[in-house]
């Protein structure tokens, strides 16, 4: 039987170390065609977020409020940049060469080729043109495993696609079966920093970097944004971007643009991130620290920072320092094909969302709020981790759902849908699906084209 999404919450918030709290959740799995609990997942995610911000919205001198969250709603937010739409610019759609195919040996490997460099990665390794039929006929010379390590070696990212047993029994789902969806670590002395005095909005006077791109980081500081946080996105011309993505998650955030291999710029970032209560990324491992923006080098530059941390795989194993998305993970880690056999189908079966990201993104934002109450009543700076691999293990311990792809799915997504101004134009797209009593959360500032604002705080 799966894990009821009240017990799931509840342990999320054991976990970080939060009083407990309840939230009205409503709804039960399957909502979305899944033998995984994905709704559970998205219920208990959003939720913690929301009953963490009210929580510091209360350690300011605010009222206590109530928290709701529905499944139907949840699961649309889930599938946000799928519902976002904007006069003029296309939906984020995948690559022509992304996706699933048998190699060789009758194994199936999934490519990620969304980012031109990992595209050209792909056709590099394989030799061929740039064609569907061309990749699948040179695959055909390869065995699966020994593929996804050429592409991986080569800079690029795939994954063959694993049963759970072999998952299992791989190294790195042996170093990552036990990891917890949410680590909070202390990682420096300073003193306790106040919250802010009460405002209107929980987070308001937090000072959030957000040094994220594709999805679930980017939904972190998006709902931190929803609870009043200003959150400013940091990109660069220089690196790939994802232009719907970026307009669905860019609600509530402003944005500007540094390129860290420029002495000037990067002291910029510093300067940014001695002003900073939060510093969020999720860059490949290393990528940051590389540029000397390290959690370590964080907490001594700006004692008492909260440091947010995303991974594909895990801080731990041999795959820990290996780039990855939400699709190459549950295809790696037996998820997709554990669908598959539900299905008594041939083919891996994805989730039907990017349920890892998603659920990842409010995790994001939940271990940071924790983090601000435990730097207000402890002190110290501190490091919030999570991985797609992590979450995709707990999504795993929340069982599964009996007759689940069977479900319909949700028919209607309008009554989850908002208009709103950008600087795209004007802009549908799914509201945040927590209600809370006192302070409702809202995007204030509109979705704004990369790179648009100075690298300033307001």
């Amino acid at each position: 039987m799966p894990t009821p999404p009240d017990a799931a919450l509840a342990d999320l918030l054991t976990l970080a170390g939060s009083a407990p709290a309840q939230a009205s959740l409503t709804g039960t799995d399957p909502v979305m065609p899944s033998t995984y609990a994905v709704g559970t997942a998205a219920v208990a995610s959003i939720a913690a977020s929301a009953l963490a911000a009210a929580a510091i919205h209360r350690a300011r001198g605010g009222p206590a409020q109530t928290v709701s969250v529905d499944m139907a709603h949840a699961l649309t937010e889930f599938h946000s940049e799928r519902h976002m739409h904007v006069d003029g610019h296309e939906s984020h759609d995948w690559d022509r060469i992304a996706g699933l195919y048998r190699c060789g040996d009758g194994r199936w490997i999934r490519l990620h080729t969304n980012h031109e460099h990992h595209r050209d990665v792909v056709l590099r390794v394989l030799g061929c043109a740039y064609d569907r039929d061309a990749v699948a006929a040179a695959l055909q010379s390869w065995q699966a495993e020994a593929a996804e390590t050429a592409i991986y070696d080569a800079g690029g990212v795939a994954t063959m696609t694993r049963s759970l047993a072999e998952w299992a029994a791989h190294p790195q789902g042996q170093a990552v079966a036990a990891l917890p969806p949410l680590l909070l670590e202390r990682i420096g002395d300073a003193p306790p920093t106040p919250l802010p005095p009460l405002g209107a909005r929980p987070l308001e006077g937090i000072r959030v970097l957000d040094l994220t791109k594709v999805i679930a980081g980017p939904v972190a500081g998006r709902t931190l944004a929803a609870h009043g946080a200003d959150v400013l996105h940091v990109s660069a011309s220089h690196l790939p971007a994802l232009p719907a993505l970026a307009m669905d998650t860019g609600r509530g955030k402003r944005t500007t643009s540094l390129d860290l291999r420029d002495p000037a710029q990067a002291d910029t970032l510093r300067m940014l991130a001695r002003g900073a209560d939060v510093f969020l990324q999720g860059y490949r491992p290393g990528a940051i620290a590389g540029r000397g923006f390290g959690p370590e080098a964080l907490a001594a530059l700006k004692p008492g920072i909260v440091c947010v941390s995303l991974s594909a795989f895990g801080h731990v194993g041999p795959w820990s320092g290996r780039r990855g998305f939400d699709s190459l993970v549950q295809n790696a880690n037996g998820i997709n094909d554990a669908e598959r056999e539900a299905a008594g189908e041939s083919k891996p079966r994805p989730l039907p969302c990017q349920a890892l990201d998603h659920a990842s993104g409010y995790l994001l934002a939940f271990g940071a709020m924790a983090a601000l109450l435990r730097r207000a009543e402890q002190g110290g700076s501190w490091l919030v981790r999570v991985s797609l691999a992590g979450t995709g293990e707990w999504l795993k311990r929340l069982g599964r759902v009996e007759g689940g792809l069977a479900a319909p799915g949700i028919a209607d997504a309008a009554p989850y849908l908002e208009d709103s101004i950008s600087g795209y134009g004007r802009m549908r797209a799914v509201r945040h699906s927590a209600v809370l009593g006192a302070t409702p959360t809202a995007w204030t500032l509109p979705a704004m084209p990369l790179g648009t604002h100075p690298p300033t705080w307001s």
